[in-house]
């Protein structure tokens, strides 16, 4: 009797593929809340860039799709895997393997845990500055693959100002580097930065070098205001950008959200329609630009508090993290992200409101307010998206488009977005993405279904 393909895939690469139930059926969702019908072939978790590459090669031989999953922590659907498909996990390329103080860089592989590269790079006296709300259990790969943001964006920007170079497995199993170790580079065209960003359908991100910032000697501070509505909260926020100052952390968190988040935690309730703006300053100055925010907070109407470095201040920022266990523990969860010029978040939380009255939804939001990046959440009961929380979602995302906004900030394409995708970009521009997905995995074998329509 013919082996079948699982059986094939399994001999191939017996120490490190697994087919067992509970791992496939995990593989089928991530943290979107979304999950595919059916399990895929298998997981494979390769503990070498050659395992990689022969993966890759065994699945081109075969005219197997690969579905590249790093911790798993996505809230797009990008690395959902279906029936047929191979999981390449890089779980087990988790290995930091340089650290230059001299050069302020880190060449880590990509399944290094976000928060353990932090770890290892502050006993040198640096850290890596993307600070996504997942940074506990999501990848260094992963991060980059989908160009991560998270609360320290106001300042320090995406994961992509963050990236040197690259090493990539192709669709034919070929490894190539992208970019450079030096800090500049303009040798050809930028083929790291486009692969930032990709989600996994351009090719299988393997090792980066990533670059690090001293860690501040300069006492950290962290400032709170309270507002009795969300125009006066988003008003402050615009004056601080205005003002030239620029925190750490600019963050929004509305009265829906700040409710069911100090139920989670278990913190004393507010009085109804409390909306939360944290800010934190850091480096030189950072005391006087914490009293400068803190006049602004003031002078908005806030009721404002600021405290140095300790356990208040981490308390505020542990409570904007809760966001998203807060709102899973209401209720299954759509998190979205779209992103608006700075100048319009105060009107792209009036959209909010307004859709939310015309679809009869609540939905918790919190904001990057630094950057005008927003995560509007949709609370439903069951398993499956309803028609109606779709229809408010695609309305929040034409909203955003004719704010001069994006449909993610942050999040990526995935599966959660792709039938939106030609509205922002055009049918020029889809169809020149198209073609260049087809240059680099012509069999489309890479994610398929990703990003790009089938």
């Amino acid at each position: 009797m013919p082996e079948s393909i699982q059986d094939l895939l399994v001999e191939a690469f017996r120490d490190f593929a697994d087919v067992s139930p509970a791992t496939l059926d995990a593989a089928r969702a991530d943290k979107s809340g979304q999950a595919s019908s059916t399990p895929p072939l298998a997981v494979v978790s390769p503990r070498t860039v050659e395992d990689v590459q022969d993966v890759v090669r065994f699945a081109a031989e075969h005219s197997l799709p690969i579905v590249p999953r790093g911790g798993g922590s996505g809230l797009a659907g990008g690395s959902i895997a279906r029936d047929g498909e191979i999981v390449l996990s890089t779980a087990a390329l988790n290995r930091i393997l340089e650290i230059s103080p001299a050069d302020r860089f880190a060449i880590v592989e990509a399944g290094v845990v976000n928060s353990d590269l932090n770890v290892e790079a502050k006993n040198h006296g640096l850290w890596f500055t993307p600070d996504p709300a997942s940074r506990i259990w999501s990848t260094v790969g992963g991060n980059i693959a989908t160009n991560a943001g998270g609360l320290m964006c106001a300042k320090y920007g995406v994961t992509r100002e963050a990236v040197l170079s690259l090493d990539v497995v192709l669709a034919n199993g070929n490894l190539v580097t992208l970019g450079h170790k030096s800090v500049k580079g303009v040798t050809g065209l930028d083929l790291a930065q486009l692969m930032i960003g990709s989600e996994g359908t351009l090719g299988i991100i393997v090792r980066a070098t990533v670059k690090l910032e001293p860690v501040s000697v300069h006492e950290t501070w962290t400032i709170s205001a309270r507002f009795g509505d969300i125009n006066q909260a988003a008003v402050a926020c615009q004056q601080i950008i205005q003002s030239g100052h620029s925190p750490s952390v600019l963050e929004l968190v509305d009265d829906r959200a700040l409710a069911l988040i100090e139920k989670y935690l278990e913190r004393p309730a507010r009085e109804n329609g409390t909306v939360l703006v944290i800010a934190q300053t850091d480096g030189a100055g950072s005391s006087a630009t914490a009293s400068a925010l803190s006049e602004i907070f003031d002078a908005s109407g806030g009721s404002v508090e600021q405290k140095p470095e300790g356990e208040a201040a981490e308390a505020l920022l542990a409570l904007r993290r809760a966001m998203h266990p807060a709102m899973e523990a209401t209720g299954s969860v759509l998190i979205e992200d779209v992103a608006v010029p700075r100048s319009k978040l105060g009107e792209m939380f009036r959209q909010i409101r307004r859709i939310e009255s015309q679809y009869a939804v609540v939905i918790p939001t919190v904001a990057h307010a630094g950057d005008g990046n927003l995560h509007p959440n949709f609370i439903y009961e069951g398993s499956d998206v309803p028609p109606a929380i779709w229809e408010a979602a695609g309305e929040l995302f034409r909203a955003a488009l004719e704010l001069g906004g994006t449909l993610t900030g942050e999040h990526g394409v995935g599966l959660l977005k792709k039938r939106w995708l030609r509205d922002e970009l055009g049918e020029e521009v889809w169809t020149l993405q198209r073609k260049i997905k087809a240059v680099f995995d012509p069999d489309n074998l890479l994610n398929p279904g990703k990003v790009f329509d089938d």
